[in-house]
């Protein structure tokens, strides 16, 4: 039995139901739970003695309105966290959907492992995933007046305002965008004998 094998079995015995999709590929393993058993899961993926995920390297958000320019069926926005055991020697990514996309929000892990508390407030910034239970939810990379969530799929790539100073008021003052959006084509030019065709 490989250890890829001895992993899924400790996950599928300790888990159980609340694995809704397991996936390995590439030599890992990807498990996918519900919003509800989100927390509950964690902190099985934390204790239990067959697993032993003491540390949480990552917390990202994803955006799934299109994946690989393709329309996507489903919920809309994704927590992936990336966990390792030292004790055991291996690892695991847990994946958890926000039911709702106009509201995603999904509980905070920051009771389970403290390292959640800035990659949660970094995947609520760029992409406004709500974390339930985050005692100091606030933007962590963008200005405090900002509008939006830059690394939605739809939010514009020059944003919505720009930020200048201004020397008669002596401050940095906030306006809209004012660069005209284009499409840069660039010009070809080939030689006389290009491609040895005379």
């Amino acid at each position: 039995m490989s250890k890829l094998d001895t992993l899924q079995a400790a996950l599928e015995s300790a888990l159980g139901a609340r694995i809704g999709k397991l996936v390995r590929d590439r030599g890992e393993i990807t498990i996918t739970v519900s919003a509800i058993d989100y927390p509950e899961a964690a902190r099985t993926l934390r204790d239990h003695a067959e697993l032993k995920f003491e540390q949480l390297i990552d917390l990202c958000g994803v955006d799934y309105s299109s994946w690989k320019d393709q329309p996507w069926d489903g919920p809309r926005f994704c927590v992936v966290s990336h966990l390792l055991s030292v004790s055991k020697n291996w690892r695991v990514r847990l994946k958890v959907f926000a039911p709702d996309d106009e509201l995603p929000m999904v509980k905070s892990l920051t009771e389970v492992w403290s390292a959640a508390n800035w990659f949660e407030r970094e995947a609520f910034d760029l992409y406004g995933i709500v974390f339930e239970g985050h005692l100091d939810l606030r933007r962590i990379l963008t200005d405090y007046g900002f509008i939006g969530h830059p690394f939605r799929k739809d939010f514009p790539t020059s944003g919505h305002v720009e930020m200048r100073y201004d020397p008669e008021s002596k401050r940095v003052i906030y306006q809209p965008v004012t660069i005209e959006p284009r499409e840069i084509t660039p010009r070809i030019i080939r030689e006389d004998n290009y491609g040895g065709l005379h």
